[in-house]
């Protein structure tokens, strides 16, 4: 637990697919393999039934960043993925108008067997987060 000189660690939430992103993180613990333990994992059918306001609720309870790990265009929902892509750039656009720094959220697509590209995109998620801190409103854009 963080105290009073220490900022609490960002955390670190994922959407995971239940046909592709969230067997490949079951891969990823059943390989023994290592992870922060600011993450959490949220199996979901298809990330694109999350209504935008979702991403926004997460940011404002402390989410410090989001990683939307779906099955890309092997979506087994006909045009899910389409639609999936449009939510997150709009998600995106309104991060920046309302004073979030847009690099929070990230769309990636994860295999079954995408061990390494799980491992990448958490890694590089919670460096991210290392540098920018939990989220705030009016955060500087294109901060690096």
């Amino acid at each position: 637990m963080a105290t009073a000189a220490e900022p609490a660690e960002a955390k670190i939430l994922i959407l995971a697919t239940i046909s592709c992103a969230y067997p490949g993180a079951d891969t990823v613990g059943q390989a023994h393999l290592s992870y922060p333990t600011n993450t959490y994992v949220l199996r979901i059918p298809s990330p694109v039934m999350l209504p935008e306001e979702f991403y926004f609720r997460a940011l404002e309870k402390g989410i410090g960043g989001i990683i939307v790990m779906s099955c890309g265009e092997e979506c087994p929902y006909e045009g899910a993925y389409h639609r999936l892509a449009a939510r997150v750039d709009r998600v995106m656009s309104r991060m920046k108008d309302e004073g979030y720094l847009s690099k929070r959220i990230k769309l990636t697509a994860i295999c079954t067997v995408c061990t390494k590209a799980f491992l990448k995109e958490v890694n590089e998620m919670n460096d991210l987060l290392k540098r920018i801190g939990p989220p705030r409103k009016g955060e500087v854009q294109d901060q690096p």
